[in-house]
């Protein structure tokens, strides 16, 4: 019996310590405070405002929500990380891109040997002197165009 009646007082536990909110108003009518209870000296009006335990019922989740809430959260981190990830891996293209072009254009400008190879036959050719300033103008759009 004390059992059943300590049961029945832990289940209306919850709706105890949700109170009531009073407006407290002084001899003029003037609101001093709000809260359960009213310091003396004042009258008590009541309010439509309750006091809500902290994590009450309502405010709950079920397990099931806060798991969707979870892989939900999980999901926009893994996107997030992808979309940053592949934004740092085109970086890093357009600066080896941007490098290979202002070596080339250097290697140009200072007159070394350059050599191609004919898609045809396969032989190495050497560029020629008055193909230099042809190729550098090239070079230099191209450097130009890959490290903006």
């Amino acid at each position: 019996m004390k059992a059943s009646y300590a049961m029945l007082l832990i289940s209306l536990l919850p709706a105890v310590a949700s109170a009531q909110v009073n407006k407290c108003l002084d001899a003029s009518g003037k609101v001093v405070a709000y809260g359960s209870e009213c310091p003396p000296g004042t009258r008590s009006e009541p309010t439509n405002i309750r006091n809500a335990p902290a994590g009450g019922a309502s405010s709950q989740k079920s397990t099931a929500e806060r798991d969707a809430d979870f892989r939900k959260r999980q999901m926009e981190k893994q996107e997030a990380s992808a979309k940053a990830n592949e934004k740092s891996a085109e970086a890093a293209q357009r600066k080896t891109a941007c490098e290979t072009s202002r070596a080339y254009l250097k290697q140009l400008q200072e007159r070394q040997r350059i050599t191609r190879t004919d898609p045809k036959t396969g032989e190495r050719s050497f560029l020629s002197d008055a193909e230099y300033p042809k190729e550098i103008a090239n070079a230099e759009r191209s450097a130009a165009q890959n490290c903006k």
